[in-house]
């Protein structure tokens, strides 16, 4: 039984966020806690949140065992697009995109 967590709209790029969370992918949940906590980047920040919730998902909804658990997929898509003008040379109007991403964790019990 696979148990997620979804974080939306969050403000950082897909590609940043792609670089830690490949980190996590495949290990036991207080591993992966313990990688991301040592890492000080944004992204960890927001998918030790993540992390957290499918844990707390999967203990309190679906009462797997916690000793058991590990990140079977995790992955990162694009999200909406924010999209902000800045003067540019010349009398032009340029674009500044913020992007967003949306987080996904899936945790299940190994045998």
């Amino acid at each position: 039984m696979e148990v997620k967590a979804v974080a939306k709209d969050v403000r950082i790029s897909a590609d940043k966020a792609r670089l830690v969370m490949n980190l996590i992918r495949g290990k036991d949940v207080v591993g992966a806690h313990a990688i991301l906590s040592n890492l000080n980047n944004k992204a960890s920040k927001v998918i030790i949140k993540v992390l957290d919730s499918a844990k707390a998902n999967a203990l309190n909804n679906h009462k797997l065992n916690e000793e058991k658990l590990y990140v079977s997929k995790a992955y990162v898509d694009e999200g909406s697009i924010i999209k902000r003008g800045m003067f540019d040379s010349r009398g032009h109007i340029g674009r500044n995109d913020h992007r967003t991403s949306h987080l996904t964790v899936m945790v299940s019990e190994r045998d």
